[in-house]
């Protein structure tokens, strides 16, 4: 299967998550669950980017671009950390004012269970898209599956803080959980733009890296 296709079997997932997540929080009122929806808007924006991206990496070289377009995924990444940057802005935003005034949530188990199935979505797409990244060579495929796999773990930690609220009443932790989430989304977005930077202006591998090339080479 093509790349673009995987993207755009992405952004179906992003769909289907996003309704999911969205009805979990709507359901239980959780800020935990909202920053959970709110970072699968973020998803489905960097899905269609990718979409695009990739029709653009794979356009043959042309007069003004005589190496080809293949830079445009390390762009795509670029925006894709960006986003996540601010979607982690959006998520303390909402719960600071949550540990001031906390609210009691409203019917967690269901919630909790749409959530769970959100989850396995993303799981199930996120190690797709990191097969299909390494197997095409694609890094938009591959930051846009570790994207979703963050999000895979931010949501156990948040179905598990939400469960815990649910089951001790302590409701500080509902915000506690989302700002931890956010915290954790910022240093993935860095993540993901410095390598798009590095790629962009080709930056040299590492030391370790450049003396094990060294040395394979007076071996041989």
């Amino acid at each position: 299967m093509r790349p673009e296709r995987y993207a755009w079997l992405s952004v179906v997932a992003a769909l289907a998550t996003i309704a999911l997540k969205t009805l979990a929080w709507w359901l239980t009122g959780s800020v935990g669950l909202l920053s959970d929806a709110l970072e699968s808007f973020v998803n489905l924006a960097a899905a269609l980017l990718a979409v695009s991206m990739l029709r653009l990496a794979a356009a043959p070289p042309d007069e003004g671009h005589q190496y080809g377009h293949s830079k445009a995924e390390y762009f795509s990444a670029g925006i894709e950390g960006a986003l996540i940057v601010l979607a982690a802005a959006g998520i303390f935003a909402t719960a600071l004012p949550r540990l001031i005034r906390p609210q009691p949530l409203e019917t967690a188990v269901l919630g909790l269970g749409i959530s769970a199935a959100a989850t396995a979505i993303n799981l199930a797409m996120a190690l797709v898209l990191q097969r299909a990244g390494r197997r095409h060579h694609s890094i938009t495929l591959e930051a846009d599956g570790k994207h979703l796999m963050t999000d895979v773990w931010t949501s156990i930690g948040v179905i598990a803080g939400v469960a815990l609220v649910f089951a001790t009443g302590w409701l500080l932790l509902d915000p506690l959980v989302a700002l931890a989430v956010a915290a954790y989304i910022i240093w993935t977005g860095v993540g993901l733009m410095r390598r798009s930077v590095s790629g962009l202006l080709d930056a040299a591998i590492s030391r370790d890296e450049q003396n094990e090339i060294t040395k394979l080479f007076t071996e041989y």
